[in-house]
């Protein structure tokens, strides 16, 4: 069994983005490759992005601090602290809103 601090993670990654050029950080928390379940967290910076990309399988994004937005197509979705937004499986985009840590949950599809 394994405990973890997602409220440290948090607060060490946004030190991390804010001091890195590309404005963001991130680490696998659970799982890898050799698992179904993947958790990330990851920090970025306001106004910085992860530009639109293809859907690994189900996933979730939990946000730990901050303001994102998550964009797929025509429709977006604003998620603060606390708010858990589910990831469509579509080409999608987040956009931190301010500065921002989420941990990511993936199932990857068999």
């Amino acid at each position: 069994m394994q405990k973890l601090s997602l409220d440290a993670l948090a607060r060490e990654h946004l030190e991390r983005a804010t001091a890195a050029s590309t404005g963001r950080s991130a680490a696998t928390v659970y799982g890898g490759h050799e698992h179904a379940l993947r958790q990330t967290v990851l920090a970025l910076t306001a106004g910085t992005a992860l530009a639109e990309h293809e859907s690994p399988g189900e996933a979730t994004l939990l946000v730990l601090r901050g303001r994102v937005r998550l964009t797929s197509g025509d429709t977006s979705w604003e998620g603060r602290t606390g708010d858990l937004i589910t990831i469509p499986e579509a080409r999608h985009s987040l956009h931190a809103v301010e500065d921002a840590a989420v941990l990511l949950t993936v199932a990857k599809h068999g």
